[in-house]
């Protein structure tokens, strides 16, 4: 495993700074973000959140959203851009990566979105709409507690939508969801890719 993501998830990444830039291009929008070396898909847009960010339903015009595992900030960015008027909490637990979202941001204008170590998201934030690609590799026990724990942050009628690729787990993943009392709909498959929304029962 390159720097590139063997220790994206870790608050330090001992991998020395090297920035870059990629372009995510979508029909309603192309952005240009800055990247770096020990985080998430730094050299690319991964496909997975390309995916997500293609077929996830409309986001709401107004609301508390939240990007979980935000990365260099592609679907904090575009959530934000698609929704002005909402506020985009961003939060990862990798400093370097919410240093570029942060600055991603502020280069595209987005003053909506904040991005903030998981540490600084206040106790009673509750989410309207929650993005993920989710850090898989973390393990399982603490996949299911990092979901458990910004899940329940969902309001009565707020959802979440998740990519996770079939061979990394996706289908035991909502198994398992289901089996602890949310409510799970598959919304498509494409390239290896599940797209999953979860709201509560």
């Amino acid at each position: 495993m390159g720097d590139a993501t063997s220790h994206y998830f870790e608050s330090d990444p001992t991998a020395s700074s090297r920035r870059s830039t990629v372009r995510l291009d979508l029909p309603d929008r192309s952005l240009t973000l800055v990247t770096d070396r020990g985080v998430f898909a730094r050299g690319q847009i991964d496909p997975g959140t390309k995916y997500l960010l293609l077929d996830a339903p409309p986001p709401p015009a107004t609301g508390t959203f939240v990007d979980l595992g935000c990365g260099y900030g592609p679907i904090g960015c575009t959530l934000a851009a698609r929704s002005p008027d909402a506020t985009v909490w961003a939060v990862d637990v990798n400093h370097r990566a919410v240093e570029l979202c942060r600055d991603n941001a502020a280069a595209l204008g987005l003053a909506n979105l904040r991005a903030v170590d998981t540490t600084e998201v206040p106790d009673d934030l509750a989410v309207d709409v929650l993005w993920s690609n989710p850090p898989i590799r973390i393990g399982k026990p603490a996949l299911h507690d990092l979901l458990t724990t910004w899940l329940r942050r969902l309001t009565p009628t707020g959802t979440a939508v998740l990519v996770v690729q079939k061979h990394l787990g996706s289908d035991s993943l909502q198994r398992w969801l289901d089996e602890t009392g949310w409510s799970t709909d598959r919304l498509g498959s494409r390239a290896g890719y599940r797209l999953l929304e979860v709201a509560r029962s």
